[in-house]
């Protein structure tokens, strides 16, 4: 726990059996209370590599539901265990989970809601081995949507999250894609009902066992950015109000 409140990591996992028990040997145990992996029917030994670590709760869909679907089961089951702290960390080992207490703190302390691990902030990226196609790409997208949404983030593309539960419990994520473009609607649903959002600078590792998007879905991807970006455009400015930001027949105004 930290300052009274329960910590949970959660995990989305797909064929992360090559890079597991590395992020799994560097999550700081003593902070976190909790561990869930979400199995999205991987076809290599991700599941049994994590019954090996001994991972507290394991949740297996019966078939492939996509990146999105995953993190939906992840927030649903930390939520359940009690969480006040969730922090989604990709299982392939690109992001360090040493970061947790940092985003911890930010957290339990009552800064910022939100947190964010950026691979932009100190120009980690790049000295990761991060491709400069999708560097160009990332920060290209990102500066439009800093446009539409008014925010000021350095980036938006980032897997290493962390949230209060209470923001977790006032998003609409089941507005929300099941696959890659979750992570842009989530955030443009947080920026839209005005949660503070931290950023914290974080190492990255590009090698051959990481995952990454390809690039015919990266380029799906981002239109699919680029809709979000304008969605939300129109919907702060009130000219077309968009279902993405509907909470129970209501609009969050």
């Amino acid at each position: 726990m930290f300052a009274n409140k329960r910590v949970v990591v959660v995990l989305p996992a797909y064929n992360a059996g090559r890079t597991l028990e590395r992020t799994w040997a560097e999550i700081p145990r003593p902070m976190v209370d909790d561990v869930v992996l979400v199995d999205d029917a991987s076809d290599d030994n991700t599941l049994a590599v994590a019954r090996r670590l001994g991972v507290p709760y394991i949740v297996e869909h019966p078939r492939n539901l996509g990146y999105g679907a995953n993190q939906k089961t992840c927030y649903r089951t930390a939520l359940d265990l009690g969480a006040d702290i969730v922090i989604m960390l990709h299982p392939d080992y690109q992001y360090t989970p040493r970061l947790i207490p940092a985003m911890v703190s930010i957290i339990g302390e009552e800064i910022y809601p939100v947190v964010l691990g950026s691979r932009i902030l100190g120009n980690g990226a790049l000295r990761g081995g991060m491709p400069l196609y999708k560097y160009v790409a990332n920060q290209a997208l990102t500066a439009f949507q800093n446009l539409c949404t008014g925010a000021k983030l350095s980036e938006y593309h980032t897997g290493y999250r962390a949230f209060s539960a209470d923001v977790l419990r006032a998003l609409p994520l089941d507005n929300n894609a099941n696959g890659f473009l979750f992570d842009n609607q989530m955030l443009s649903q947080i920026i839209e009902q005005g949660h503070g959002i931290a950023e914290v600078t974080c190492p990255t590792r590009y090698f051959e066992e990481a995952s990454s998007i390809r690039l015919g879905a990266s380029v799906i991807y981002g239109l699919g950015v680029l809709k979000v970006s304008v969605q939300h455009l129109l919907h702060r400015t009130g000219l077309r109000r968009s279902r993405l930001y509907q909470r129970n027949g209501y609009w969050q105004l």
